[in-house]
């Protein structure tokens, strides 16, 4: 029997998803009114004023006045608000800064105002909803619910709250589900990643747990920790509730079978796409594939093609003229005052009504040093493909080409972690099958490999916890943190040098 709790939210949760259905099914209007609220409101801002928004009428306008542009391309607006500055980039001042670890710019400080906050918090929420619509499975409002996220403790920047965006956002918990969130506030504010984790982990234990989020390598480090203090073989044996699994930020794709195999049985899964920057999708179906764009969330968006990034002035288009299947290039303007902002992110549209996307990597990791121009998303299905077929668990990988071979050709290196060290057989297997995927995946590969211009790709073995050690060196366990799956150089494996299984 339902509580009144679950009632409530039922109700509220048809509601969500009439209102996302209204706004969906008008997906042209919609951005268009996004554009000109946006642009009417920073008409005043020095960046307003710097680019004629009292000129901008039309997305022709739009895109003639603001150039597509980066972090750095804004850093000098930024620095203004830092020292304390107003009407900068947005109306008055950001509430917080979320920092962020960039790869070109350092750390990165990117602005989240009143009138962005809210919607950083409403895609969960109405994500939430839709997977309690769709399956009316609200028992998990009932029991034990863990985000693990970053710190929630803020530093203070002239004024404006900063911190990471997992750690800002819970600040806004929403209140339905305040009394059975956990871990604990004072554990929530522990800085060091294994060390909260193994306090997590203790914290959580004995309890009821029925749905679990966060970025899915640092989860398996949280089960692991579990089934270690418990004596138990998998987490359904600890937590016999847990039935829902809330991520973002990376594909779960590569960590199905290892998550599989941890918790012991199927559960139901939920897929946001965060950003410090924005909210920008979510899973709003658990049949159908692909994330719903959030087209009225007071952002923007532009889509510029992959292949035609690297022209001097590549034709941006709006939500009306993508098409299915093709690779783009993210850019956005937003309510946090981001404009014409290129995330660096590529996603592909499977979905045109409504529109939907799956994310499928980073612009700048790929690796084309031989013109192969493999990308992220490629590398994760040849390996899910490969997983699969072969019954073989891994933990993490990450991709490099290496250019020049003591001898022979050169080829693509893949160090994965296993979950169970491989033999020399296995091994050799899971590298023809991982190496027949990427050639029907990727067909300047696969020219490539006939042409004798690369060999085939060679696995190496990465010892246990050596992408966990490299994280950690680096500064980037837990939290937000990635590991980027390919890479054009061999910046990552050289760092991992001391970390291959002897």
């Amino acid at each position: 029997m339902s509580s009144i709790k679950e009632t409530l939210i039922k109700i509220y949760a048809k509601h969500v998803v009439r209102k996302t259905a209204k706004w969906s099914s008008n997906p042209v209007k919609t951005q268009e009114k996004v554009m000109k609220r946006l642009v009417s409101k920073a008409k005043k801002t020095k960046f307003g004023k710097d680019h004629s928004f009292d000129k901008i009428t039309t997305y022709n306008d739009f895109s003639r006045e603001i150039p597509i542009t980066d972090y750095e391309g804004i850093r000098p607006y930024i620095e203004k608000v830092i020292k304390g500055k107003k009407n900068i980039l947005w109306p008055g001042k950001p509430i917080y800064f979320a920092k962020t670890s960039g790869t070109t710019s350092g750390e990165k400080y990117i602005p989240i105002t009143k009138d962005s906050i809210p919607f950083h918090v409403k895609g969960s929420v109405d994500a939430t909803m839709h997977y309690i619509v769709e399956t009316n499975n609200t028992s998990f409002l009932n029991k034990k619910i863990i985000f693990l996220q970053g710190s929630p403790v803020l530093e203070n920047l002239n004024g404006i709250n900063t911190g990471r965006l997992s750690g800002i956002v819970a600040h806004y918990t929403p209140a339905f589900l305040r009394k059975n969130t956990m871990p604990s506030w004072e554990t929530n504010c522990i800085e060091d990643w294994e060390t909260k984790v193994e306090k997590v982990s203790q914290e959580t234990l004995n309890e009821e747990m029925a749905a679990i989020g966060g970025i899915p390598p640092w989860v398996v480090m949280y089960f692991e920790k579990l089934i270690a203090l418990s004596g138990k073989k998998t987490i359904k044996e600890i937590f016999p509730s847990f039935s829902l699994f809330v991520y973002g930020g990376v594909s779960f794709a590569p960590y199905k079978k290892i998550f599989r195999k941890l918790i012991g049985k199927k559960i139901d899964s939920i897929e946001y796409y965060p950003a410090s920057e924005g909210f920008f999708a979510y899973q709003d179906s658990q049949k159908e594939e692909g994330l719903l764009i959030q087209l009225n969330s007071g952002i923007f968006y532009e889509f510029i093609e992959t292949s035609k990034m690297h022209s001097s002035n590549p034709k941006r288009i709006t939500i009306k003229d993508v098409e299915l299947h093709k690779n783009y290039v993210l850019i956005i303007s937003t309510n946090a005052g981001l404009w014409g902002y290129n995330t660096g992110d590529t996603v592909a549209f499977v979905s045109l009504e409504p529109y939907k996307l799956i994310v499928t990597g980073r612009f700048k990791h790929f690796i084309s040093a031989f013109g192969e121009h493999v990308i992220g998303s490629e590398v994760e299905k040849a390996l899910k493909k490969a997983t699969e077929e072969t019954g073989t668990n891994i933990k993490e990988f990450t991709v490099a080409p290496l250019i020049s071979p003591k001898k022979g050709l050169p080829f693509h290196e893949w160090w994965i972690e296993f979950d169970t060290t491989p033999t020399q057989k296995e091994i050799k297997e899971l590298s023809a099958k991982i190496e027949d995927s990427l050639k029907e995946l990727n067909s300047y590969y696969k020219d490539l490999i006939i042409g004798k211009v690369l060999k085939p790709l060679e696995i190496v073995v990465v010892q246990k916890n050596g992408f966990k050690k490299y994280m950690e060196k680096e500064g980037k366990l837990g939290g937000q943190n990635k590991l980027p799956r390919l890479s054009n150089n061999r910046a990552i494996v050289e760092k991992m040098s001391s970390l291959k299984n002897t």
